[in-house]
Formats: structure tokens, sequence, C-alpha cells
């Protein structure tokens, strides 16, 4: 069967423009220059005024599984994925067993050939058991996974660091890196400012991000491994890694929409504004805004860190650190940046989509002839976020209750659609 779309506005991160769309045998073509069947076998859909994007890619997510399903599963994590928009996100290895080994990490890649709705990537770790002591089986797993990270924590020995960025990049994989010195932390739980200062909450100082940051990025240079740097938070952050692009240093690095959204000031007294790093100052947010706008930042991913309604309710000093994430990203940012004009839609697909396919080298570009991987937002919808209808197993996020723009109403992963909005009826 083929689908014709007609009348599809296509975005793709560079040009934008309304033309009719046909899918044949997983990919997708444009009408004008290909010709379409027109007998019984063509499903017809008329899209005008919905959006097709290049489907949405996050390249820091915590599916939980293995290890603690009771906080999200590759099932419900993928689910809510394709529900928002995403054909391809990237899981951490905080899991149990940490993938550090082939036969840690098929247990993982069984559940994701299993039950996984979208394309999941997963990561190796960079150490055994994540303890920051002795490196992972990294040439052994390398054929299997898309960088190395020991998200979660940052590994403390530059010497252990040196040598996984130099196996990296005998491997050609990219060092996927939670940057912070824990010497640093000192019991804190939200950002050392104001909020902190006000309310008396023990804080976590910007210099325990950007030190980290700067020595990495002096390893990166030396070994000419492929860098990334996990959710930057701290304007420092920003200016050392600008700086280091300029210097030849093969680094990229992502945040994510609720450090570009809210500072400390917006802080409530609840776990849902608990994560690490934390929400930062204004000086901060304003400092990552100019990053995504120069490209600097060169992507948005969710940190999408599901935990248990139970883990979530200490309030800020004893929740659990980590948010949910990818059922709000896309929303929330393209209310809050793109319909206030600090940036353009094609600036957030490139952000959320190109620039993470081209770093991780995931699929084909968005041309036509290439496999149908894209997802269709009616960007006129305009409605409540209310965590008690995601898919995911978390529920807890700061934009609870706030009125966005933007719904998927469809995600077509490898020529399939596995994510159409109930009441879509196209």
């Amino acid at each position: 069967m083929y689908f014709l779309l007609r009348n599809a506005n296509i975005c793709n991160g560079r040009t934008f423009g309304r033309r009719d769309v046909y899918i044949k045998d997983g990919r997708w073509y444009l009408e004008e220059v290909n010709y379409v069947p027109t007998d019984d076998g063509v499903n017809v859909l008329d899209f005008d005024n919905y959006y097709i994007f290049p489907g949405l890619v996050d390249v820091h997510v915590h599916l939980r599984e293995p290890g603690f399903f009771y906080k999200e599963t590759i099932k419900s994590g993928t689910e809510a994925a394709a529900r928002s928009g995403y054909t391809d996100i990237f899981s951490m290895p905080n899991l149990s067993p940490v993938p550090d080994s082939l036969e840690n990490l098929k247990v993982q890649l069984d559940i994701i050939k299993k039950d996984a709705l979208i394309n999941v990537h997963p990561y190796g770790s960079i150490t055994k058991g994540e303890n920051g002591k002795e490196l992972s089986d990294m040439s052994e797993i390398s054929s299997y996974v898309s960088g190395f990270s020991d998200d979660g924590h940052g590994v403390q020995n530059l010497s252990i660091m040196e040598s996984a960025m130099l196996t990296a990049k005998k491997l050609n994989k990219v060092i996927v890196s939670h940057c912070e010195d824990s010497s640093l932390i000192n019991g804190g739980y939200i950002h050392k400012g104001k909020y902190a200062e006000k309310y008396g909450h023990r804080g976590i100082c910007s210099e325990s991000e950007w030190t980290h940051v700067e020595r990495e990025l002096k390893i990166a240079k030396r070994t000419g491994c492929k860098y990334h740097v996990c959710h930057v938070s701290t304007k420092e952050s920003v200016d050392l890694i600008r700086r280091a692009k300029l210097e030849g240093v093969d680094v990229t690095c992502e945040t994510a929409a609720h450090y570009l959204v809210l500072n400390d000031m917006d802080i409530k007294e609840d776990g849902r504004y608990k994560m690490n790093p934390p929400i930062r100052s204004e000086g901060d947010r304003l400092a990552l805004i100019g990053g995504i706008r120069d490209g600097t930042i060169d992507i948005i991913a969710t940190d999408h860190a599901p935990h248990s309604i139970e883990e979530k309710s200490g309030g800020l000093k004893n929740s659990l650190m980590g948010i949910v994430g990818i059922e709000t990203a896309f929303p929330v940012l393209y209310t809050n940046l793109v319909k206030t004009n600090i940036i353009s839609l094609n600036k957030l697909i490139e952000l959320m989509s190109v620039n993470p396919s081209k770093r991780f080298g995931i699929h084909d570009k968005f041309m036509p002839g290439s496999k149908a991987n894209f997802c269709v937002f009616d960007l006129s919808r305009k409605y409540k976020i209310d965590p008690s209808r995601f898919l995911s197993k978390g529920r807890s996020t700061p934009f609870e209750g706030e009125q966005v723009y933007g719904r998927c109403v469809m995600t077509i992963c490898e020529g399939k659609i596995v994510w159409r909005e109930p009441d879509f009826n196209k």
C-alpha cells in the first residue's frame, strides 16, 4: 500500500515548503518528480495545515530497562517517544546490568528487539559498572553501541578518561560525557543561587560542571576524540565549548528544554523541579539561548529520566534527581522559543533532528528517496500539559499545567505508522 500525503508543509531544518509526499516501500518521495499510482492501493491523506518534520532524535534518554522497569520500560519509553514525534532515541547506560560487556549489553539489546516501537541506539558505559576506575570492554561492544557514556556520574580520574578517549578515537566512536566534579557537590541538590540562598537549600555550584568541561576539553583536543558534552547548564560551559570549537576541537554539546525556559527563581518546593545538573540562573539561561542561536550548542536533548511517584514526592531535598521530558520538549520549545521569535522553526528542527542525526550518523538525510522517518505536527493545537495523559511511566515535569502549542498527530518510523493521535481522522 502507498500513502499519499496531500498539501503538507515540509520543514527540514533548512527550508520550508508546501508539497505532496508519498510513501512507498518504506521510503518517501515528492509527487512532482515521481509517478504516484492512482489505483485503490493508495491511501490518500489530506495534510493541509499540518507540518512534516524529519523524525525527532533524542540523544539522551533513560529507558531504565533492564534493572529499573518500575520507573520505565523500553516499551513505555518508546511509546512515549513515538507519541511525541521521535523516531530515534539514545539510551543511557546507568542500568542493571550496566552495558560494559557484550554479555551485559545483550540483555538490553534483546528487550529492544522485542519491545521497541522506534529505533533505540544504546550507549555502552565508559567504565565497568560506571565505577570510574576501569575501562569497560569498549572494543568488544563497539559494533553494537553509538558511543560511550557514564551518564549519571562524571569520570573523575583524568587518566581513565584519556584512555577512554584514545580507545574511542581508534573505534571511531563518540565519548558522551556527564561533566561533574563530585568534590564540589558538597551535598547540594539545587543550583547555588538566589533561590537556594533565600529558602535555605544546599546548592550545587556552577564550577562543578564547567571546571570538568574545561579539563575534558583539553584531553579531547590532545587525543582528537569525538567528544560530546551532556546537559550543558552554565554560561561558563558555553564559553568554553565555543572557544574549543574555534580551536578545532571535535566537540558537540546538548542542553535541554528546562534549562532554556526556566531559571532558578521559577523553582517551587516540589521534586518536579529537581534534576542534575540543576536549573541555573537567568544569566545562565540567556547564555544557553545565545549558544543555540550562534551554533555553540548543537543539540537539544531531553535527559528524560523517569522515577516512581514515591521517588519524586520528597520535595527538593529528598526526591531523586531527574524529570521526564520526551512528551513535553517540542511543545514547550515551540511555544517559548519559536512563537516568541527567539529562534526559527527551522532552527528548532535543526537542533532536535538534523544535528543529532548528523553527529551520530544514524540514518539517511531527510531527502526524497530516503527512509520514511518523520513526524507530523498540528502547530495550531493548544492544550495544557497533563502528566496523567503521558504514556511514559514517569509523571514528574516542571511544565505540568502549562499551556502549549504543537501536538504530534502522526509518527512514521522506517515507513510504518508507529503513532497516530486518536482524534486525528485524516
